[in-house]
C-alpha cells in the first residue's frame, strides 16, 4: 500500500492541538475591512474549534495529524 497523502490546504488550514482538537481560524478576516465594524473585527481575532460535525472530514484529509 502506498502511503496516504495529506491535502495540503487543509494542512495549512488546521492544526491539531495535543488534546486531539482541531483549532482553526476565523473566516471573513481577510478584505473588505472598511466596512466592517470593529467589534466584529475584533471577535474574528483569535482561533476557534473545528465543531464535532465537521471532525471527521478535516481528519481524513490529515491522516497523520
Amino acid at each position: 500500500m502506498p502511503k496516504m497523502k495529506t491535502k495540503t490546504g487543509a494542512a495549512k488550514r488546521f492544526k491539531v492541538r495535543s488534546s486531539g482538537s482541531i483549532k482553526r481560524s476565523h473566516a471573513f478576516k481577510r478584505h473588505i475591512l472598511t466596512k466592517k465594524t470593529t467589534k466584529s473585527k475584533r471577535q474574528l481575532r483569535g482561533m476557534e474549534t473545528v465543531h464535532e460535525t465537521n471532525m471527521a472530514a478535516v481528519r481524513a484529509m490529515m491522516p497523520y495529524a
